[in-house]
């Protein structure tokens, strides 16, 4: 297995993003018409848009993603990283950010030959798809980074970030489409959030916030609005996350992941309450 280190900060000095023909809005307002108790009336509603995001390395094209066009310099450093295809944030010289009329084309450079040029995704991935195209079980449950950390969280913590995380998602707020990941420090208070159609596009986008900050990601948890997946359990461990608290339920291969890897898995984190999967050590009453 490749080893893993993620540098904070260190993309920031090396990523140099060009955004071309125009700005693509997250959202957009359309009319519509509302039915409610008998009557229809003409509103104005803001949708999330959709768009195709292609990662292209050294010129080759790697994948397509349907995604939100916004905060695309931290999906390219998230996704790069999460998927294997570089092993530190400053393999990547330079971004640039190439808006067509009908997607986004993220123009990556490394340092290194990255692994898209013997790896390649075959088919498009769907904003809910965190393994579209994958050619083989080998990619798709590939072997993990373990996860050590004596850090130690109470759930009181899990409940705030969980709130504070509800109370920052503009996006969400507007269009009521989209799911946000949130890493939270240890007393749970969120410092960083990003939104995204697809969930593992807004933690691939979190992990490349994280990683061209310095904040350490071992000091504080994830936070997330969806079910607690494989492929999200697999990406918090190529960050290094000690926690991750979803909205919902996780699957039986998520837990199993979480386990082996070290990582506590916290699952229906609402209303005050949190139920621990894997490593419950690490959580306090």
């Amino acid at each position: 297995m490749r080893s893993t280190a993620l540098r904070a900060g260190s993309a920031r000095r090396t990523i140099m993003s060009m955004d071309r023909l125009g700005y693509s809005p997250p959202s957009s307002l359309i009319r519509a018409v509302r039915l409610e108790h008998g009557l229809a009336s003409s509103v104005d509603e803001t949708i999330a848009e959709e768009t195709p995001v292609t990662f292209a390395y050294n010129g080759v094209s790697h994948a397509v993603m349907m995604a939100t066009p916004s905060d695309l310099e931290d999906f390219a450093i998230g996704f790069s990283l999460t998927e294997g295809l570089i092993d530190r944030a400053d393999e990547v010289t330079s971004i640039a950010v190439v808006r067509y009329s009908r997607g986004v084309e993220l123009q990556l450079e490394t340092s290194v030959e990255v692994a898209s040029e013997t790896r390649r995704r075959r088919l498009s991935g769907r904003s809910g798809c965190g393994i579209c195209g994958m050619e083989d079980v080998e990619q798709v449950l590939r072997a993990l980074p373990s996860v050590v950390s004596g850090t130690r969280f109470a759930a009181s913590a899990i409940s705030r970030a969980m709130r504070e995380l509800a109370a920052r998602q503009p996006l969400n707020d507007t269009t009521g489409a989209v799911h946000a990941a949130g890493w939270s420090d240890s007393e749970g208070a969120i410092l960083l959030v990003r939104e995204d159609i697809g969930r593992h596009n807004a933690l691939d986008k979190l992990v490349g916030a994280l990683t061209r900050s310095s904040v350490d990601a071992a000091s504080g948890f994830i936070v997330l609005t969806s079910r607690g997946s494989f492929e999200l359990v697999q990406k918090a461990a190529v960050l290094g996350a000690t926690l991750v608290a979803t909205v919902s339920a996780p699957t039986g291969l998520a837990v199993r992941m979480a386990a082996d890897a070290g990582i506590t898995l916290a699952g229906f984190a609402r209303d005050g309450r949190v139920t621990v999967y894997t490593h419950p050590e690490r959580v306090s009453p």
